[in-house]
């Protein structure tokens, strides 16, 4: 029996398609909010990091009401790091609402998450996205998506997908694209005539997949899923089993609380039946894949394993000369209860003990998805150092494979030959060319380990106009030696205070990442210079001052402004032999053996 007062739906999309603010207009026109209330942009995206850089980290559930009906959707997030995130959560629902910006098409990630969902057999709703935009041209990018589903194998069915054309962030949508809508009524009656309503076996035992886990301080792990089948009520004893380890022993835990997504909030409920989205917590060691059932009926759900994560970086205890002076927690005990901690919410990181007791692996799917938990750190009080992140290898056949990313560039037509240059001499193949107005679509197989410290110089080449996206493919065959970086850096040669007399010699030799005033110390890098060696530079050094004076010695010496590195930026920048200090206050790079002469010697006995 299908219970018809629900649908379940999702929105998948590639970064920047805008599936968050079409759901802010969704809550706003299914009646969430009051008529006085004060509404914010994107309430989605609920954390600080998620704001500011205007992405979803997190997949988020919410519920709007249309007519008598309950829509419960789900806004997935759309980097390729966080695309764990985006097959569970297709799991809880019965259709996907797939969007597309009408100007850029369809991108790798919403091939990604496409095909993940055509897999499943899920209905698909196109809707095409910001149709508002000058450079729009959406009858192309309709012929795009048709291209993707008939590339994708999908059914006659799915091929049939009804098409929407949509604003939203003026809230609407119309069936045409000529004409413009007044609302999302036909986005609502779309879902209500197209997506099927779950199937629910009210009287069969209880069964949940858990699709996403929540934590809070309070009550520990949040288990979210769809009921698949059955009822549970509060306080229920309940059996927890996997798949993929179908022979160990189901565990035994009680339903202490059950909640339903409406709106914003989660509602606290003491029953909920099949088909229903709920939270419930009171189980201790829950994660995603398990599969919550009637201790009389244990069948485990089958579920994908998790894709296991392609890079690696070390996260050790800060050992540089200012320690301790600006974070709140610096004990390698208070990093490795944070780090694991992190574990209880992300699945696709695996935090791992190394043979020093002050350092530990943490293995992520991206550098995005890494720099975004130092970042959370660090704003949390935390001080530490990371290395360069490095791929993670793996043996397959009894050859050395490492992961390979499909990356699209969308660049001008005279940035094209550079672009190729720079991606041919990181080992990357070009698989396709596509012509897209007066720009050009590029396609590449590349390594993972290419990429790293490769977004500035792309940005550089294509003069700030090029967008780059990139999305696991595969692993493949090492392909020999790349270059990580063809600069050096200027290291500062004793501890002390930058000063304007040593940072203006100093300039002359290469870019400055500091200006005057800065503490600083032995083996901290201060700058780049285009050389391929580090070069020592005392920017301490005060002028000194003589009883001659000569005319003009005393003018005013001109300092070059400091260039200003974002994380990010930082993190591309490092060197095998480098590592980034973290602390709430500063980002600085240094040289991993501070001592000069040590690093010297070091050197040589590497040769």
């Amino acid at each position: 029996m299908q219970d018809t007062k629900l649908r379940n739906v999702a929105i998948i999309a590639h970064v920047d398609h805008g599936k968050t603010t079409l759901v802010d207009e969704m809550l706003k026109q299914g009646g969430i909010y009051r008529e006085n209330q004060a509404t914010v942009e994107r309430v989605m995206d609920s954390n600080d990091l998620e704001r500011e850089r205007g992405i979803t980290i997190l997949a988020k559930n919410t519920a709007v009401h249309y007519k008598d009906v309950k829509i419960n959707i789900v806004d997935t997030p759309g980097h390729a790091d966080f695309g764990g995130e985006v097959e569970r959560i297709l799991k809880m629902v019965n259709g996907v609402i797939l969007l597309v910006d009408a100007a850029e098409g369809p991108m790798p990630q919403t091939r990604f998450v496409l095909s993940k969902a055509l897999e499943l057999g899920h209905r698909v709703i196109v809707v095409v996205n910001k149709i508002d935009r000058p450079d729009q041209r959406i009858h192309e990018v309709v012929d795009e998506v048709l291209e993707l589903l008939l590339d994708l194998d999908a059914t006659d069915e799915q091929l049939d997908s009804p098409m929407l054309f949509c604003s939203g962030r003026q809230g609407t949508a119309s069936y045409s694209p000529e004409a413009a809508g007044t609302d999302l009524v036909p986005l609502f009656e779309t879902i209500l005539d197209y997506i099927p309503a779950p199937e629910a076996d009210v009287d069969a035992p209880f069964q949940m997949l858990v699709s996403s886990i929540d934590y809070n301080e309070f009550v520990g792990r949040i288990a979210i899923g769809r009921i698949e089948r059955g009822a549970i009520k509060q306080n229920q004893d309940i059996a927890v089993c996997n798949y993929h380890s179908a022979d160990a022993p189901a565990k035994k835990a009680k339903a202490v609380s059950l909640y339903q997504f409406d709106g914003l909030g989660r509602v606290p409920v003491s029953e909920a039946t099949a088909g229903n989205i709920i939270a419930m917590s009171g189980i201790g060691e829950v994660t995603i894949g398990d599969t919550i059932c009637a201790p009389e009926a244990v069948e485990p759900i089958e579920f994908v394993k998790i894709s296991a994560p392609t890079i690696e970086m070390t996260f050790s205890v800060n050992d540089s000369p200012f320690a301790g002076r600006e974070g709140k927690f610096v004990t390698s005990r208070q990093l490795r209860e944070r780090l694991f901690r992190e574990t209880m919410k992300d699945v696709s990181l695996r935090v791992s003990e190394t043979d020093s007791t002050d350092s530990f692996n943490v293995a992520g799917r991206g550098e995005m998805s890494l720099s975004i938990l130092i970042e959370t750190m660090r704003r949390e009080g935390y001080e530490f150092q990371v290395s360069p992140p490095r791929v993670l290898y793996q043996e397959i056949d009894g050859k050395k494979c490492e992961p390979i990313e499909r990356l699209v560039v969308d660049v001008p037509a005279d940035a094209v030959g550079s672009v190729i240059e720079k991606i041919g001499s990181r080992k990357g193949d070009l698989v396709e060319m596509t012509p897209v107005g007066e720009r050009m679509k590029l396609e590449f197989l590349v390594p993972a380990r290419g990429l790293f410290g490769y977004r500035n110089e792309f940005l550089t080449d294509t003069k700030g106009e090029g967008i780059m996206a990139s999305v696991f493919d595969s692993y493949a065959p090492v392909k020999g030696e790349i270059q990580r970086r063809n600069s050096g850096s200027l290291v500062s040669f004793e501890t002390g205070e930058s000063v304007t007399y040593g940072l203006y010699n100093a300039q002359e030799r290469g870019v400055l990442f500091i200006g005057a005033g800065v503490p600083v110390y032995a083996g901290m890098v201060v700058g780049e210079t285009p050389k391929q060696e580090d070069i020592s530079v005392n920017i301490c050094k005060k002028k000194q001052l003589t009883n001659m004076r000569a005319s003009g010695s005393d003018e005013a010496l001109r300092l070059t402004p400091p260039r200003q590195m974002s994380l990010e930026q930082c993190l591309e920048f490092l060197a095998d032999d480098e590592l980034l200090e973290v602390t709430p206050e500063n980002l600085r790079l240094r040289k991993r053996i501070l001592s000069h002469a040590d690093r010297m010697k070091a050197l040589k006995g590497g040769k």
